[in-house]
């Protein structure tokens, strides 16, 4: 398939702006004011992980970014009761439903739907009635695609940490397999009749090959940019991030 089916969109993740915050304590840096920044430099939408053990965002954060946006919130969250309800109370444009450990520093891998397909689709079933978009985040792997699409999912988002994580150790050949995985299962995808995003790890470096899918239409981006923006800005992190993926999608 040649030609990009559409615009590529930027969603911008600020969980870790959050994570700045409560390592002091108080209001700031407020994850509201990043998210209206991200806004002007062009993000087309912002990402929000609410965890469990509220480590970074936090209720008030989603109130915040619920009441204060203008652009979709994409709202990352663990199958869990309490977090379905929170989804249901807010009904945020989209939700992302992620893996989630106590003990890990980020999300590790993508999220097991075919050994969960029916616990999870009875999961999605509220969310999608009340009108969210249910995105599944999940590894570049042909069963996990199929039962995202049987569970009723509408938008797959595939990890693209391994391969970051390839690119910055120099493995080369693990890198490049790693992204054939994900060409070969954003086609695949898109052939179900899923929307595919992606999203995880990817910099200034990693992102122009994935961004060049054509069948990809957003990457989410969080740690990279926030971490950038204390040498050149946020808002020049991001129209930076924003100029790669054009070029590459050009």
């Amino acid at each position: 398939m040649t030609g990009a089916l559409g615009k590529l969109r930027l969603g911008v993740n600020i969980d870790h702006v959050a994570t700045v915050r409560n390592a002091r304590g108080g209001a700031y840096p407020d994850p509201l004011r990043a998210a209206l920044l991200a806004e002007a430099a062009g993000a087309d939408g912002i990402t929000a992980h609410l965890r469990e053990d509220r480590r970074h965002i936090g209720d008030a954060d989603i109130e915040a970014l619920t009441d204060g946006l203008s652009v979709p919130l994409n709202f990352e969250m663990a199958a869990t009761d309490e977090m379905q309800a929170i989804a249901l109370r807010y009904r945020p444009h989209a939700v992302c439903i992620v893996p989630e450990k106590r003990e890990e520093r980020t999300t590790e891998g993508g999220l097991e739907v075919a050994r969960e397909e029916n616990r999870l689709a009875h999961f999605i079933g509220p969310l999608r009635e009340a009108g969210c978009r249910v995105s599944i985040f999940i590894a570049a792997d042909r069963p996990q695609v199929e039962a995202a699409a049987r569970i009723g999912g509408q938008v797959i988002e595939l990890h693209t940490g391994a391969y970051c994580d390839f690119h910055a150790e120099g493995r080369t050949q693990e890198r490049d397999a790693e992204l054939d995985r994900l060409r070969d299962m954003a086609v695949y995808a898109h052939d179900l009749g899923l929307e595919v995003h992606a999203g995880h790890g990817l910099t200034y470096d990693t992102v122009q090959p994935v961004a060049a899918f054509p069948q990809v239409m957003e990457l989410n981006i969080g740690h990279f940019l926030i971490g950038e923006a204390i040498f050149r800005g946020l808002k020049d992190a991001i129209r930076e991030m924003r100029r790669l993926m054009d070029a590459a999608r050009g």
